[in-house]
């Protein structure tokens, strides 16, 4: 019975001891000596069998948080992620409804959260990126821990994972980036403090498409973000880019059919949709053109004069419609050739040709002086503004010398030489 007696008295004086070290480490802290009472706090917990006491972690995680707070930082530089490390023990231990938290009006919790936020700020601010990214993380850790315990009802700490993003993009961490960035495209999130965030979903879709080359993440944040912001033309632009770089013609033109009924008034769209079925429609690198070439052509012409009605002022536009129909000239021509009998059916062919040919140019000629009419009459003139006003300028030219209209012919001769001089 002594024995017995003997070992209760030994562990009672223990419980003693240690209630003893908490309470001179609460007073310390109180008196703040924070540096005494980390020491004394260290100590007791550093006694295997006091770690499963609640009021030592609770306290080790106010004497730490002040610590953090005060010059003492410098020094231990990690005293926040260890306050949050007691503050997860404390909860994991205490059976007391977390009594000390509640008395405190979850201070402590708030004092964690807003220290990582506002050094966050401040390194962000610094330029002090790596830094940022960790404290801002810390900050999110800590939102996302609250929220797991029912303390607020804040699922995702957007403005913290929105700078831990950029925080981690800045210091040169894209795949770090891509997966805070993510976080806010998977909840749907449009609006930051009222910021817009459709550059958050630009960067996700061309990271995982140009970057990654990961087609299935591209397609989902594409996804996402057309649901989110249906009207921005980085969505059908990149899908036209992504469906142009698999070289599957068919779904590259059914892709563009969709995307002229729900952009109706943007005449890019109609131009570039125009163009790329026309190149396809006269590409002969396969030893021929396509078996539905005019059908295709048919089709790019009516793109095209739809981009001149939304756009009158397109020198582009006008310009690849004039090659279309001068391009069509030519080939008439060159069927004439293709007839070398002198019989009178033979002669009445190629006179049918050489007549069809001539309206194929005379179809061409409005289009190139529209270009003339656009661009002829300005000043300084972009490379490609110079560029297309040349090309209209030696079709007119061939066209009239093949019409043997020479006053014609000499006049867009003189408009061509002095293109760099006047433009």
């Amino acid at each position: 019975m002594r024995r017995l007696f003997l070992t209760g008295f030994l562990a009672l004086a223990g419980m003693g001891l240690f209630a003893q070290s908490v309470d001179k480490a609460k007073d310390l802290l109180k008196a703040n000596k924070i540096a005494d009472a980390k020491t004394q706090i260290d100590g007791a917990l550093a006694v295997e069998k006091n770690q499963k006491i609640p009021d030592a972690w609770y306290y080790k995680l106010k004497i730490y948080n002040a610590i953090a707070a005060g010059p003492l930082s410098a020094q231990y530089p990690d005293a926040r992620e260890q306050a949050f490390d007691a503050l997860k023990k404390y909860v994991e231990v205490d059976d007391k409804k977390l009594l000390l938290l509640q008395i405190d009006g979850y201070k402590p919790v708030n004092e964690i959260y807003q220290g990582f936020f506002q050094i966050g700020a401040n390194d962000y601010n610094s330029g002090k990126y790596d830094s940022a990214l960790t404290n801002f993380n810390g900050a999110i850790e800590t939102s996302s821990f609250m929220n797991s315990k029912g303390w607020t009802t804040l699922k995702l700490d957007t403005t913290s994972t929105l700078y831990a993003g950029i925080s981690a993009e800045k210091a040169g961490k894209k795949d770090t980036a891509a997966i805070y960035y993510g976080r806010l495209a998977d909840a749907k999130i449009d609006k930051i403090n009222n910021s817009n965030m459709i550059d958050i979903y630009k960067w996700l879709v061309d990271y995982y498409n140009n970057t990654k080359k990961d087609e299935a993440l591209t397609q989902k944040y594409l996804a996402i973000a057309e649901k989110i912001f249906p009207d921005d033309l980085f969505w059908p632009s990149t899908r036209l880019e992504i469906l142009r770089a698999k070289g599957n013609k068919d779904s590259l033109f059914a892709e563009y059919d969709t995307i002229v009924v729900h952009f109706p008034k943007n005449y890019l769209f109609f131009f570039n949709f125009g163009l790329e079925l026309y190149q396809y429609a006269s590409d002969t690198s396969s030893g021929h053109r396509p078996a539905n070439s005019d059908t295709l052509t048919a089709k790019a012409q009516v793109m095209l004069k739809q981009c001149l009605e939304l756009q009158p002022d397109y020198p582009q536009a006008a310009l690849v419609l004039g090659q279309i129909s001068y391009n069509e000239g030519v080939d008439l021509q060159a069927q004439t050739k293709k007839i070398p009998g002198k019989g009178p059916d033979d002669i009445k062919k190629r006179a049918d040709l050489r007549i069809a040919a001539g309206k194929k140019f005379d179809e061409a000629i409005p289009y190139f002086e529209k270009v003339d009419q656009d661009l002829g009459s300005k000043g300084k003139l972009k490379m490609e503004e110079k560029s297309a006003l040349k090309d209209a300028y030696d079709l007119l030219i061939t066209i009239y010398e093949t019409k043997n209209v020479k006053d014609k012919a000499d006049a867009y001769t003189n408009k061509y030489n002095n293109v760099d001089k006047d433009h």
